[in-house]
């Protein structure tokens, strides 16, 4: 972008030619809402606000901005995602660090918040005694830090297989001011989680392993594998949830986010998680979409 200007002539750029030309880039190479990158990109690379864009027309770029600018606009040709570039991404009104090591995380995962607000109520508490959140593969920690914030009776351990992933979370749970009602595990699935628990939340690998290379390359090249790859069929993790609900959640809810289409297969996948033969409550719940992104289980007694 830009790269014919030299730095003698850089001066007489303003903030908007910069945006208009970044956004020319992002629209020709066929990038998604590229007026928007654009504009998020511009003003992230020359440090302002998003606002002081359009307050701020006029403002010159000097030739270290600009080339800050350019590097940005060129990694996004690349097809990074603009949370990547800036390593951050909002998550249910909250800002949230994530690095290589973490899913991006996605508006749809915010249905798993609004369905355990729901299911266990603000104001949770159990016997008077904070209610205890299981988040499994916690990434960036987004799913618990946002629970802690959202239900101040509550206490939480997050899981997962990286330990970069937990530094990650650790940090957010800081920054949200909750990191004295987290604690974090390295660990896989259930193993090794005694229970029990009031809530268990995840937004587990749900993508078939054949179709991982068919996914839009923001997504493909830049999330871990290990979070998006779910087998075969897209359901392993669920399958191997399955087995130790009744054990780590007796008496609490377990919300799953969901892929599109596999609602009524892990619906029926959790259904043989039963106690004394009693099926189990089953609830969904849909996204902002329309789509089925969550199931949510509970043992009946």
């Amino acid at each position: 972008m830009l790269t014919t200007i030299s730095e003698a002539s850089a001066g007489s750029l303003t903030l908007a030619k910069v945006t208009a030309e970044a956004t020319r880039r992002l629209r020709e190479a066929g990038i998604d809402s590229p007026a928007r990158d654009g504009r998020i990109l511009v003003a992230a690379a020359m440090g302002l606000e998003a606002h002081q864009l359009i307050s701020r027309p006029e403002m010159p770029v000097g030739p270290a901005e600009l080339a800050q600018v350019n590097r940005f606009i060129e990694r996004r040709l690349a097809r990074e995602p603009v949370s990547r570039i800036l390593g951050s991404r909002g998550f249910y009104g909250r800002e949230f660090e994530i690095s290589p090591a973490t899913l991006d995380p996605r508006p749809e995962s915010e249905t798993i918040i609004e369905a355990a607000i729901e299911l266990v109520g603000s104001g949770a508490a159990v016997n008077d005694s904070p209610l205890r959140i299981l988040d499994v593969g916690t990434g960036s920690g987004c799913l618990l830090v946002t629970l802690l914030a959202e239900l101040p009776r509550s206490t939480g351990l997050g899981t997962d297989i990286s330990a970069a992933a937990l530094e990650v979370a650790q940090r957010n749970a800081h920054r949200h001011g909750v990191a004295f009602r987290a604690e974090w595990k390295l660990a896989r699935s259930l193993n090794g989680i005694t229970g029990p628990f009031d809530l268990l939340v995840v937004n587990p690998p749900y993508i078939p392993t054949d179709t991982i290379e068919e996914l839009d390359p923001e997504v493909r090249d830049y999330d871990p594998w290990t979070a998006l790859d779910g087998g075969a069929d897209g359901l392993d993790v669920y399958r191997e949830l399955a087995r130790d609900l009744v054990r780590v959640v007796p008496n609490g809810w377990a919300v799953f986010e969901v892929g599109k289409g596999q609602a009524a297969a892990v619906s029926e996948l959790l259904g043989f998680a039963r106690v004394d033969g009693q099926p189990p409550e089953i609830r969904t719940f849909r996204d902002l979409n329309g789509v089925d992104r969550c199931v949510a289980w509970r043992a009946r007694h």
